[in-house]
């Protein structure tokens, strides 16, 4: 069984969101309670670090669509950091680049040129992040 675990990090004008482990059909309403933990911070922004994140099916990403979305409703942003290839891949396979806010440099494979994706008007500068780590929860 896939294992997910969170952490949140609150700072004065932000919360990030470190996501670990596999991101699933049977994680989905765990990120759906994360992801409400933190917009429930108030902050103006969610960072949503994916970096450690080792798996991801669509399940997970349309949950985190449906929470960029209510966020940008109520005038905030959601924006995912560290995306490994395979889970931007799968971002574009499933036609959510457009509802995503996916910050970071491509890398693109060997022998191939590195590409950047051109800035989306919306998006707002990274900012750095401080503050305690508070767990947010464990599910197996």
């Amino acid at each position: 069984m896939p294992q997910l675990n969170a952490a949140l990090v609150p700072a004065p004008d932000q919360v990030v969101v470190r996501l670990t482990g596999d991101a699933d059909l049977s994680t989905a309403s765990f990120i759906i309670e994360v992801l409400a933990r933190a917009g429930g911070l108030g902050t103006t922004q969610v960072v949503v670090d994916l970096a450690s994140a080792r798996f991801w099916d669509c399940s997970g990403l349309h949950a985190l669509a449906a929470f960029t979305r209510e966020l940008a409703a109520a005038g905030r942003a959601c924006r995912l950091v560290g995306a490994q290839p395979a889970t931007r891949r799968l971002i574009g396979m499933a036609n959510l680049a457009s509802d995503l806010q996916l910050d970071g440099i491509r890398t693109a494979p060997a022998g191939l040129p590195e590409t950047r994706r051109p800035a989306h008007p919306n998006r707002r500068a990274a900012a750095s992040v401080t503050g305690d780590l508070m767990a947010a929860g464990r599910r197996r």
